[in-house]
């Protein structure tokens, strides 16, 4: 307790006349006094240090601050407050070890610092060992290529549609950040092709190691998805197992319809739709996919213009291939505008003819 009451004594006058080179010296002796007894401290005697830090950091150099960020970070109950202000130091030295491990910072806080702090804050931040689909969007969307990279292979992060779909883009002529893509176990079927479109042969091979199960199909990709093995590996996939065993369920008692697809689509699942498109229109899954992955507006129409489907569905399968980068409303109105005048007689003609060719239906 003696050691204890002179602090206070120390800190009080600290407070009251003391230089910045004075606070630095007793911000270090408090923050001992916090860190060696954080332990046995109620919420009650956090938040009075949080006051006394809050204090002793005005004005103090940044290596002070520093020091202090280094040894709080690690702290499961160290005061919230500091930590906060110390995430949103300009000094990245300060921000870095408070972004990269504390458990305090929430993902609102998170994603405000990698909405507006720099490079190296989005950089701390790609480091944590868990990572939300929400902050992961931000740093993907803002960060630089090695903050996109150092996500990328961070085995804690989680990403959304959206921030698969950047990524991909992201991908393109940059090797190692396609590996890095592809390599991740969770990546959904539909990203990975894409991917794998527009990957250099060195990338398809890394990611043949990443997923043997799709080993066959990767060695069969030279510029483009269309391979005929997809279907088999597609087939081969959970996703595509569920999916099958899905409309299987519904044809047992009864002929897939429009309003199926639509469900399909609009619900965001690719590999359903993909299946009910192949099925109604007695094509392989491999060139419906490929149309898909691809964005093939006009053949897209051509398939749905032979089954009978409505430009309501039509819009919602257009809106699943495009993304979440989204379809504009021009290009709507033009795709409505085809699939207005196209003829189901002509439509039905070139699906009949793409039944005995194999590759994929040409846009007409």
């Amino acid at each position: 307790m003696s050691q204890q009451t002179a602090i206070i004594h120390e800190l009080e006058d600290a407070l009251a006349h003391g230089s910045a080179e004075r606070r630095a010296k007793t911000l270090h002796r408090v923050t001992d006094l916090f860190v060696f007894g954080c332990s046995h401290f109620s919420e009650n005697h956090v938040a009075v240090f949080d006051g006394v830090f809050k204090h002793l950091i005005a004005d103090v150099e940044a290596s002070a601050r520093e020091e202090l960020a280094v040894r709080l970070a690690p702290v499961k109950n160290a005061p919230p407050k500091i930590i906060q202000q110390l995430a949103f130091d300009d000094e990245i030295a300060v921000a870095g070890p408070v972004l990269a491990q504390s458990e305090l910072l929430e993902n609102v806080a998170l994603v405000e610092n990698a909405k507006t702090k720099s490079q190296k804050h989005l950089l701390a931040i790609s480091k944590r060992t868990t990572l939300t689909e929400t902050v992961t969007d931000v740093l993907v969307e803002r960060g630089d290529r090695e903050v996109a990279l150092n996500v990328v292979k961070n085995k804690g992060a989680q990403f959304s549609e959206t921030g698969y779909v950047r990524l991909v883009k992201r991908s393109e002529g940059d090797d190692e950040l396609a590996r890095s893509v592809g390599s991740r176990p969770e990546i959904r079927r539909q990203h990975f092709l894409k991917l794998l479109n527009s990957a250099s042969s060195a990338v398809r091979t890394a990611l043949q190691a990443a997923h043997p199960e799709l080993a066959d199909e990767i060695k069969k990709v030279v510029g483009d998805v269309a391979a005929a093995i997809q279907e088999k590996a597609a087939a081969g996939s959970r996703s595509y197992g569920a999916a099958r065993q899905r409309l299987a369920s519904i044809q047992k008692k009864r002929r897939l319809e429009d309003g199926d697809v639509a469900a399909f689509a609009q619900a965001g699942n690719f590999e359903e739709t993909a299946i009910a498109l192949a099925t109604m229109c007695a094509l392989p899954i491999d060139v419906i996919e490929r149309v898909m992955v691809q964005d093939l507006e006009e053949t897209i129409l051509i398939i749905a213009k032979a089954i009978g489907l409505s430009w309501s569905t039509v819009k919602a399968v257009l809106r699943l291939c495009a993304g979440k980068n989204g379809i504009s409303e021009q290009s709507l109105g033009r795709c409505l505008a085809t699939f207005s005048k196209l003829k189901p007689e002509t439509a039905q003609q070139v699906v009949e003819f793409q039944r005995k060719r194999g590759p994929a239906p040409a846009a007409r």
